[in-house]
């Protein structure tokens, strides 16, 4: 009988053990896009996003619990992204937050995460009017959406030209892809067209965009001022070299945050040299603290999830502060909830609500340089507005610009327009005060 009891005993225990080991396990699930024409993108941004959370685990997790990542390939298709999404949100005691990589499987999440109280965070990317968290409650776009991105690389351009009013006449051709993601950066072009007086030549492209030559014929005929690219994967690099194939000059291509990394560019090489785009506040950080700290604890150890000679680069940079975000409103959630205890979603998302990322917090994270402060409320879901443009130099890409902000006097009014009339399709509520505390 002792003997049993003993048996009995010990089986508790590991059972006990293995039941407080998951426990202490914050589940991010991972939608990644490795597979088909935006895998040279996506791929690095999933290994940035993955390195920063091992490096969490190697720094003591947040505030002890560690982070467990699984992922689910969506080859950057929205049915698969739904599927990847119902796969991934009950496991492993359920889903802290999804960032989706994609428009188009933003807008069909954006109607099933209210019902699983599941928050997105979808850094620029997906609907800019989700900046809104009166309507958007479970949307996060912090940091940055595409009408800041149409807005900053306007202004970059506006000051190349002389100033704003200088773009009075002027012709912009916006070579976009022809899906949500593309189009959603159009409400903000249209709306400065109107007010500034220039027109705009748009140039849809259809996925994946590897045959572009009827769009630059038109380029050619019609020699808009400049150009803005919004593309992604395959597309941006066709582009490119089409302008160069019709002799339109790089030197009058923008190209907004998913249209402005080394995979678009590095075949290409010399010519490309003068193209340039926005940045949501980061670019290549090889010199930065968190790269230099992802490289001692993480690859000098062999657990690297990505080739080492990729760590610091753009895209794996928007990775790592994927990561840094989703973590970081965890840590807020603790701090209300349970500090050193696993978050729910729905605890998860009141931490993305109330993010307060002082200079300080991110210097200490390892960011000096690359961020600036980031602080949301109930109703500000983005937190921060700012840019940069860089330019690539036909081998690297290097700072243009100084600092950029979005005009928010513009923005905001766009943002709460287009939220409204959501929340009228929907029959939507705007959240009250008492609400902003749950």
């Amino acid at each position: 009988m002792k003997v049993r009891n003993v048996v009995l005993a010990s089986l508790l225990a590991t059972v006990g053990a293995g039941a407080f080991a998951q426990a202490k396990e914050q589940f991010f699930p991972v939608l990644s896009g490795r597979t088909g024409p935006v895998a040279p993108n996506a791929t690095p941004w999933a290994n940035g996003h993955n390195d920063y959370m091992k490096l969490v685990n190697a720094r003591g997790g947040i505030n002890g619990v560690k982070t467990l990542v699984e992922e689910c390939e969506t080859g950057y298709a929205t049915d698969r992204g739904v599927e990847c999404y119902e796969r991934l949100k009950g496991k492993h005691g359920g889903a802290t937050v999804f960032q989706p990589l994609s428009t188009g499987i933003t807008f069909a999440l954006t109607e099933k995460v209210p019902n699983d109280k599941i928050p997105m965070i979808t850094s620029g990317y997906g609907r800019s009017d989700s900046a809104d968290g009166g309507v958007f409650k479970w949307n996060f776009p912090l940091i940055g959406h595409y009408w800041v991105a149409g807005d900053t690389v306007l202004m970059h351009i506006g000051k190349q030209a002389g100033g704003m009013d200088k773009l009075k006449g002027k012709k912009i051709g916006v070579g976009y892809h022809d899906s949500p993601f593309g189009k959603e950066l159009l409400p903000i072009l249209q709306e400065r067209a109107a007010q500034y007086g220039f027109t705009l030549q748009l140039l849809p492209i259809a996925a994946p965009g590897v045959e572009q030559k009827a769009t630059w014929l038109q380029v050619r005929q019609q020699q808009p001022d400049y150009v803005i690219l919004q593309t992604w994967g395959v597309m941006t690099a066709t582009a490119i070299k089409e302008a160069q194939a019709v002799g339109y000059p790089r030197e009058k291509m923008f190209g907004t945050w998913w249209s402005g990394a080394e995979p678009d560019l590095k075949d290409v090489g010399q010519g490309a040299k003068g193209y340039s785009a926005v940045m949501m506040q980061h670019g290549a950080e090889p010199q930065s603290a968190v790269v230099k700290e992802i490289l001692e604890k993480v690859h000098a150890k062999g657990q690297g999830t990505g080739p080492k000679e990729e760590v610091g680069q753009v895209l794996y940079m928007r990775g790592v502060i994927g990561a840094m975000l989703a973590t970081e409103g965890v840590r807020a959630a603790q701090e209300r909830f349970a500090k050193g205890k696993v978050v729910t979603g729905e605890q998860a998302r009141w931490g993305y609500e109330n993010l307060n990322l002082t200079q300080a917090k991110l210097d200490a994270l390892g960011f000096k340089g690359v961020m600036r402060p980031v602080s949301t409320s109930c109703f500000d879901h983005m937190g921060s507005a700012w840019t940069r443009v860089h330019t690539w130099d036909g081998a690297k890409f290097v700072w243009s610009s100084d600092w950029l902000q979005a005009d928010e006097q513009v923005i905001k009014p766009l943002v709460k327009n287009s939220a409204d009339k959501y929340a009228a399709e929907k029959k939507l509520t705007r959240r009250l005060g008492a609400d902003c505390q749950s």
